[in-house]
């Protein structure tokens, strides 16, 4: 009998720390966030200050949220969940691509600038298998490259050495918008393979001389595995929460840029439609009912939302490049 009742009070220990470590987190506010950091750490809030403070605390949240970080975990009850494992690894996404932008794009003068000490060695660190759990562990790495940010945000503020530097130029910007809507464009097809459909063959469209290692059927049959929907349907509702809170960083820094190519509002919109991925989910499981069906598809709802943003991020690249 008290071996029973152990079992039972086990179960109830797991189920309740799995539905505690799976809460969804909540929006935060990018500048007041920064403001605070700035004022705590004495610093002003130079140019780059709000985008590397942000993507410091995404990465911080990441780690030190309840349970830590899941997706490398391998007992219970982390290792039998899926949801928050997947949100993790779509927020993971988000930081490589704006970890390698500030490496690549944002910190660099022009073409033939040197890259940031610090953020060549925080951007590779970032690229660790998320599922390795030693030698070294994802979390030891993260944490590493998390140290060479804040090395490198500390160097902004720094005018005796000047060697620190982030660069509001629209270029730039332009570059890191277009790596975000090649992220964005899989994660609406994703979603919305959780119907299935017939795609027509497009990818040598528009180039009559365009080749292909190997060949491929004109009509392809995409569909996602049913176990396989609320994965995909919360991997990208983690990258869209990292990128929300990333443009509303990028509104910060790069301000006075975008009024001058008058995109602010254009951002202001991308952010809007974001927000909307965000909202809150009644059903205890993610639906997936047909297109036109008597049960919602909340695969479909989000890939509108996403489709959304990214057609209006390509309007406002267009913008920054001829504006």
């Amino acid at each position: 009998m008290s071996i029973t009742l152990g079992f039972i009070l086990v179960i109830i220990l797991l189920l309740s720390l799995s539905i505690w470590w799976g809460w969804m987190p909540n929006k935060f506010d990018v500048k007041h966030h920064t403001k605070q950091v700035a004022n705590e750490l004495n610093q002003p809030v130079v140019p780059g200050y709000t985008t590397t403070t942000t993507l410091i605390e995404v990465a911080n949240w990441m780690l030190d949220k309840p349970g830590g970080f899941l997706s490398n975990d391998v007992l219970p009850p982390s290792v039998v969940m899926d949801n928050m494992p997947a949100f993790e690894y779509g927020v993971l996404q988000q930081v490589r691509d704006l970890a390698l932008a500030m490496r690549l794009d944002f910190s660099r003068s022009q073409s033939q600038s040197t890259d940031d000490k610090d953020l060549e060695k925080a951007q590779p660190k970032f690229n660790i298998d998320h599922t390795n759990w030693a030698f070294p562990s994802a979390e030891d790495e993260y944490r590493n490259a998390i140290k060479a940010l804040i090395k490198y945000r500390d160097r902004l503020v720094d005018n005796n050495t000047m060697d620190g530097q982030f660069y509001t130029r629209a270029d730039n910007l332009s570059e890191w918008l277009r790596e975000v809507e090649k992220r964005l464009g899989a994660v609406s097809q994703r979603l919305s393979a959780s119907v299935g459909q017939e795609r027509l063959n497009t990818d040598l469209a528009g180039d009559t001389s365009a080749r292909q290692s190997t060949s491929t059927p004109n009509e392809l049959n995409i569909k996602t595995s049913w176990w396989k929907i609320d994965d995909v349907f919360y991997e990208s509702r983690g990258t869209c929460w990292a990128l929300l809170h990333f443009l509303q960083a990028i509104e910060t820094d790069f301000h006075d840029v975008l009024v001058k190519k008058n995109a602010l509002v254009s951002l202001q919109q991308i952010i809007r439609e974001l927000e909307s991925t965000q909202q809150q989910i009644y059903s205890p499981i993610i639906l997936n009912g047909s297109g036109f069906g008597l049960v919602a598809n909340h695969s479909l709802v989000m890939a509108n939302y996403v489709s959304r943003a990214n057609a209006a991020l390509i309007d406002l690249r267009t913008l920054l490049e001829q504006g």
